[in-house]
């Protein structure tokens, strides 16, 4: 299914190394229609530009710190050395606005976006507000930054997060789905970005002659008539959509870490992240209310 699958680079756009979903991108995908993402590296002193337009966005430092100008109004963004060492200040911009993102000391910067009619204010989330969640227990431990959900920004349709899965752990596990509107579920697309990294310790043998080549794993799977076949694996700069169906686990591989940043949205009069788990493999969950989190997390600066 390679309409829902971009490699690193396949979804460049300009200035953009990842440009999916948004209203001016033409690499905009067919049946996509709720959310959208930008991913750009800066040199330092760069300067990337989105216009105006009718869709509420958040800019994400990934590595590095960045100025955005909106309206006039400079807004300066504490970033971090990279997305495995804790949380960032966030940006929400708002409909119709445009804006301006610069480095001084360079670094990579995301833009989650959503097709958006309500207006929100602009708002700074500083890195010590974001609500940090350590989700699940022992190899399905994860760390979550839940910036852009509902509990934590104020916004119209979109949901945004990140997520940090430790070497060897699952997470978006158990396989879970929010592709209806019904009681329970909302009806949401999804975006994952990923990063990779040898983890921090690992053994690697002095002179290894190929090197190393952080890597994870992803699954999507049909959960009615719709088709949809995903299991491979993904690297930093990888961008997977979830349109519909079960998705998980998202897998990091022995030996690295896992990041994947999270853009949800969709048709429904309701702003929440409500999902239903794969039948055969909720029952999951119920393993983790007497194991220990996993001693890793969290990641910090």
């Amino acid at each position: 299914m390679a309409e829902w699958v971009y490699p690193s680079g396949q979804a460049a756009d300009g200035d953009w190394q990842v440009s999916l979903g948004a209203h001016d991108s033409s690499t905009k995908v067919d049946g996509w229609a709720h959310t959208g993402l930008k991913v750009a590296t800066l040199a330092p002193g760069a300067t990337v530009s989105l216009d105006a337009a009718a869709e509420e966005r958040i800019v994400i430092p990934l590595e590095g710190s960045f100025t955005v100008t909106v309206d006039g109004g400079e807004h300066e963004l504490r970033g971090r050395r990279s997305v495995f060492h804790g949380t960032t200040d966030v940006l929400y911009t708002g409909i119709g606005k445009a804006a301006s993102v610069s480095s001084a000391g360079g670094g990579r910067v995301a833009v989650a976006l959503a097709p958006a009619k309500a207006e929100y204010p602009t708002r700074l989330v500083r890195a010590e507000e974001t609500p940090q969640e350590l989700r699940g227990a022992g190899n399905c431990s994860r760390q979550v930054h839940n910036f852009g959900t509902p509990a934590a920004l104020e916004a119209d349709r979109f949901i945004v997060c990140e997520v940090i899965t430790p070497a060897g752990n699952w997470s978006s596990y158990p396989p879970h789905k929010h592709d209806e509107e019904k009681d329970g579920e909302t009806a949401l697309e999804e975006i994952y970005y990923f990063e990779t990294r040898l983890a921090e310790g690992s053994p690697v043998p002095a002179g290894s002659p190929a090197g190393t080549d952080p890597l994870g794993y992803v699954r999507v799977s049909a959960s009615d008539e719709r088709p949809i076949d995903i299991c491979g694996e993904v690297r930093t700069g990888d961008v997977v959509l979830v349109p519909y169906g079960w998705h998980g686990p998202a897998m990091a591989a022995p030996g690295y870490d896992m990041y994947y940043l999270n853009v949800m949205a969709g048709p429904g009069r309701v702003r929440k992240w409500l999902i239903s788990d794969d039948e055969h493999h909720g029952w999951v969950r119920t393993t983790w209310e007497d194991a220990d989190v996993d001693p890793r997390l969290p990641f910090t600066a």
